[in-house]
């Protein structure tokens, strides 16, 4: 039975979301959103991945030998990442600079990868992309918001954009390991407060 698009995209973008819920990605997740843009850069390309993986996995998924699913997978999920590494390194150097090793590192990134094995490879091709869809702009969504918050409270600015003025003694430590540890750990908690709140439990 086709699955209702609109139900998947919205698991994905909030129900299930890869960050606040499941708790998935987490090494970039931390690492690279020490600002907005850098959020939002990794976000996308993370999305374009798992639309595109999820596409070729599910019109495959019925040649792929089960044995060899996994490395089958991991093989489709790299060649995307190899598509957007050498087009951020051509188009945007600044942001291939910024992000460095964890744009190849995208190929093991859980989300990508769980997405593949758990919907994927047991759905139809329209259905996978929209569940592909729907994560990676869940993921985006998170990363740009947790790196908003870092960049705002540990520079001053959001997406380089000067927030606040002159007198603002930036809290250095936002920017810093702690400081991710702390933010996504209170949007965390005010996700699921607010969550539990809609339930009205």
């Amino acid at each position: 039975m086709e699955k209702n698009l609109g139900q998947v995209f919205k698991n994905g973008l909030v129900d299930e979301n890869p960050t606040f819920v499941q708790l998935l990605g987490m090494c970039p997740t931390l690492a690279v959103t020490t600002s907005a843009t850098n959020g939002l850069a990794m976000g996308l390309a993370t999305t374009t991945v798992l639309v595109g993986s999820n596409l070729v996995i599910s019109a495959m998924r019925n040649i792929i030998p089960d044995k060899i699913r996994i490395p089958a997978f991991i093989v489709i999920i790299a060649t995307f990442v190899t598509i957007i590494e050498m087009f951020m390194h051509a188009y945007a150097i600044d942001l291939y600079a910024s992000l460095g090793l964890f744009i190849p590192l995208i190929v093991v990134n859980c989300v990508i990868l769980g997405r593949a094995e758990s919907f994927a490879s047991k759905n139809t091709a329209p259905a996978s992309i929209v569940d592909g869809l729907g994560m990676g702009l869940g993921f985006a969504g998170a990363l740009t918001i947790l790196g908003s918050i870092r960049e705002l409270l540990g520079v001053g600015s959001i997406f380089g954009f000067t927030i606040l003025g002159g007198s603002f003694k930036p809290a250095i430590m936002m920017i810093l390991p702690p400081g991710a540890f702390l933010t996504l750990g209170l949007l965390i908690a005010l996700y699921q407060h607010s969550k539990i709140k809609k339930e009205g439990r």
